[in-house]
């Protein structure tokens, strides 16, 4: 058995879909999960805007000791996606402890930036 390393609750306050690309890369984000544990992992995807209601229950699994890169862009509510050019924040709850990093590719411009942080965990 692997031991489950990570935290179950993790936020990432700074979301932002571009609306535009230029050149043949297309602005992006991605939540990348880590799951080291033996079992697969259940995430709840929360996404929080300024002025409108939360999108709620995005649910995704990651394998047992398995990494997966979730665009941003791929995660609908009843067929909506998360809107575009429109900040938010995201909230991830696991039942299991995984880790979270979050990158962001913005090639708004010919200058392309490549931007990753790891997420805030909640013990």
């Amino acid at each position: 058995m692997y031991k489950q390393r990570g935290e179950k609750l993790w936020f990432i306050p700074d979301g932002y879909i571009p609306e535009i690309s230029s050149g043949g890369l297309t602005s992006h984000e991605s939540i990348c999960v880590l799951n080291t544990s033996s079992e697969e992992a259940l995430l709840r995807v929360t996404i929080f805007f300024e002025d409108r209601d939360p999108m709620e229950d995005l649910m995704v699994v990651v394998g047992a000791r398995r990494t997966k890169h979730i665009r941003t862009s791929s995660l609908h509510k009843e067929g909506t996606p998360i809107p575009v050019g429109v900040p938010y924040a995201i909230e991830i709850a696991s039942d299991i402890p995984i880790i979270v990093q979050y990158s962001r590719l913005d090639s708004t411009q010919a200058e392309n930036a490549l931007m990753s942080v790891m997420a805030f965990p909640i013990k």
